[in-house]
C-alpha cells in the first residue's frame, strides 16, 4: 500500500533534469494540432481567417506552455503526473478535432466552438490542481494559482463560452478578448511563486515545439502535392521550401537558443522566472505563428505548380496566402529580434529590418510567380542568416545584461 501511494506522487525534478521520453510523447498531439491549424486557414483564406488561426493557435500554444512549466519542477514519466499527462493528451486530441470547424457554420452533431473551449478549460484546470498538488508546503505558489485561477483561466473562460453563441467576426472578437486577457493575467498575477528548476530542460522543452512546427511547415508542403505527379517545377518547390526551413532552424539553434539558455542559466529565483515568462512563454510564440503563417504559403506555392490542370506555372499567389508566405516569416524575424534584445540588450538590425521587409512584401509576392517568390524568399532568408552569423551571437555578460 505504501508503494502504490509513492508511486502516485508527484516526483520532483531536479536542476539536472532533462526532456523525459513521456514529455515527447505528450507533444504528439500538438503535432497533430499545429497541422489542424494550418488546415483551418487553408480551408478558406482570408485576413479573418488568419486572425482567426492565429487565436487557435494562442490557445493551443497556452495549453502546452502549462505543462511545459510543470513538467520542470515535477517528473512527467514518474508518479501521477504521467496519468494526467495522457488525459490531456486524449483531451487535445478532441480539441484538434474541433479545430477545422471552429470558425465554420453550425454542422450538424456537436457544436465544434463548444468541444473545443470545453476542453480547452479542463486542460487549463487540470494544469492549476497538479501545481497545487504537486506543492503541498510551496505557499507562495499556491497564492500564486489562486491569483491565476481567478485571473487567467476563468475570466477568458467565460468570454469563450460566451463566443460560442455567435459565429463571423462576433465570435472572433470574443475569442480575440479572451485571448487578451488570458495573457494579460499572467502579468497580473506576477512571477512570485513559479520556479524554473533546470534552465537545460526549460529550453530544450521549447527548442523542441519550434523543431515541431518547423516539422508541420516540411508536412503542409507534402499535403499541398498531394496525388499530383512529381515535375521539375514541384521538386524546386520543394526544395526552395526546405532550404527557407532550414534557414529559420539556423537563425534558432545556432543564433537564438543557445544564448538565451545561457541567459537563463545565469539568472535565479524571480528574475530567472521573469525572462523563461518573457522569452520562452511569450517571445516563442511569435516564432511558432510565424512558421505556421509560413507554412501555408508553402503549402499553396506547392499546391499550385503541381496541380497544373488548374494553374499555370506563371501564377503568382493571391491575397491573403500571399501575404502569409512572406509574412510569416516576418513574425518570426521579429519575434527572434525580440529574444535577442531581451536576452542581450544588442539591437537586432539586420532581424527587425528584414522581419519588417517581409511583412510589407506580401504585395510584391502577388505579382510574380509563386514559385520565383518561395526561391526569392529562400535565398532571403540564407542571406539574412549569413549576415546575423557573420555579427555573431556572443554570450551575454551581467554587465549587458542589467
Amino acid at each position: 500500500m505504501a508503494r502504490n501511494r509513492k508511486r502516485a506522487r508527484m516526483v520532483a525534478a531536479g536542476g539536472d533534469h532533462k526532456v523525459t521520453p513521456a514529455e515527447l510523447f505528450f507533444d504528439l498531439v500538438f503535432v497533430y494540432a499545429i497541422t489542424q491549424v494550418t488546415a483551418l486557414m487553408a480551408a478558406a483564406p482570408s485576413p479573418a481567417r488568419m486572425v482567426g488561426a492565429m487565436v487557435v493557435l494562442a490557445l493551443l500554444w497556452w495549453c502546452w506552455c502549462a505543462f511545459a512549466w510543470l513538467g520542470n519542477v515535477v517528473r512527467a514519466d514518474s508518479g501521477a503526473l504521467f496519468g494526467v499527462l495522457v488525459t490531456v493528451m486524449a483531451v487535445v486530441l478532441i480539441v484538434s478535432l474541433a479545430v477545422p470547424k471552429v470558425f465554420a457554420d453550425a454542422p450538424e452533431g456537436l457544436s465544434p466552438p463548444l468541444v473545443f473551449v470545453l476542453c480547452y478549460g479542463a486542460v487549463r484546470i487540470l494544469h492549476l490542481v497538479s501545481y497545487w498538488v504537486s506543492s503541498p508546503g510551496d505557499a507562495a505558489l499556491r497564492a500564486t494559482l489562486r491569483r491565476t485561477a481567478m485571473a487567467s483561466v476563468l475570466p477568458p473562460l467565460v468570454l469563450l463560452l460566451i463566443g460560442c453563441a455567435y459565429d463571423g467576426r462576433a465570435q472572433l472578437l470574443w475569442w480575440l478578448g479572451a485571448v487578451a486577457v488570458d495573457y494579460g493575467g499572467i502579468y497580473i498575477t506576477g512571477s512570485s511563486g513559479w520556479r524554473v528548476n533546470s534552465p537545460g530542460h526549460f529550453a530544450e522543452r521549447h527548442g523542441l515545439i519550434v523543431i515541431i512546427a518547423l516539422g508541420e511547415s516540411i508536412v503542409a508542403m507534402g499535403v499541398g502535392v498531394g496525388s499530383f505527379p512529381l515535375s521539375y517545377a514541384v521538386l524546386g518547390g520543394a526544395a526552395a521550401g526546405l532550404l527557407l526551413s532550414a534557414g529559420l532552424w539556423w537563425l534558432y539553434f545556432r543564433q537564438l537558443g543557445e544564448a538565451a539558455e545561457h541567459r537563463l542559466s545565469e539568472l535565479d529565483g524571480d528574475d530567472r522566472t521573469r525572462f523563461a515568462r518573457d522569452v520562452y512563454t511569450f517571445l516563442h510564440l511569435p516564432l511558432v505563428a510565424g512558421i505556421v503563417l509560413c507554412a501555408l504559403g508553402m503549402k499553396k506555392v506547392l499546391q499550385q505548380v503541381a496541380d497544373t490542370g488548374h494553374y499555370d506555372l506563371a501564377e503568382p499567389l493571391h491575397g491573403a496566402v500571399a501575404w502569409s508566405l512572406t509574412g510569416g516569416v516576418g513574425v518570426y524575424l521579429l519575434g527572434a529580434a525580440a529574444i535577442v534584445l531581451r536576452t542581450s540588450g544588442r539591437r537586432p538590425t539586420a532581424l527587425a529590418v528584414g522581419g519588417v521587409c517581409c511583412l510589407a512584401a506580401g504585395p510584391l509576392v502577388g505579382l510574380v510567380p509563386a514559385l520565383v517568390a518561395l526561391a526569392v524568399l529562400a535565398a532571403a532568408a540564407a542571406v539574412l542568416v549569413g549576415l546575423h552569423t557573420r555579427r555573431g551571437a556572443r554570450p551575454v555578460t551581467e554587465g549587458e545584461a542589467s
